[in-house]
């Protein structure tokens, strides 16, 4: 059983930065996909960056490219998204997802993704 416990969120103000952090445990390894989705009340779950560390391939959603870094540090089984320049409309519940992806570099797909974390608030106020 893999086990993700995101960390980091917050209210901030337009412009402003926040760090998210997603430690991994148990069955989760550093080879697995890492990626963080976000879903904001009404809307669907969107893929927002991942990461495939055999590879070091990152990708990312149009509307945050620029803007957030999706990285990993296998010392300390975390996966990290620095959001920077951040608008209202990046206010979401954020996810932490890991799997073992295969196939197309098709990160944004949920199905590529076996365990999620319980979420993170990030609200942005104008």
């Amino acid at each position: 059983q893999g086990m993700l416990v995101e960390s980091g969120g917050g209210s901030v103000q337009a412009g402003g930065s926040l760090r998210l952090s997603c430690a991994w445990s148990g069955s989760i390894y550093s080879a697995h996909w890492k990626a963080w989705f976000r879903q904001a009340p009404g809307k669907e779950r969107e893929g927002v960056a991942a990461i495939r560390p055999t590879s070091g391939s990152t990708g990312y959603a149009d509307s945050v490219k620029g803007r957030f870094t999706v990285s990993q540090d296998n010392a300390k089984s975390t996966v990290y998204l620095e959001m920077n320049s951040l608008k209202p409309d990046d206010t979401a519940m954020y996810y932490c997802a890991a799997g073992p992806g295969g196939g197309g570099w098709y990160w944004a797909e949920k199905i590529k993704y076996t365990y999620w974390g319980q979420g993170t608030q990030v609200t942005v106020s104008s």
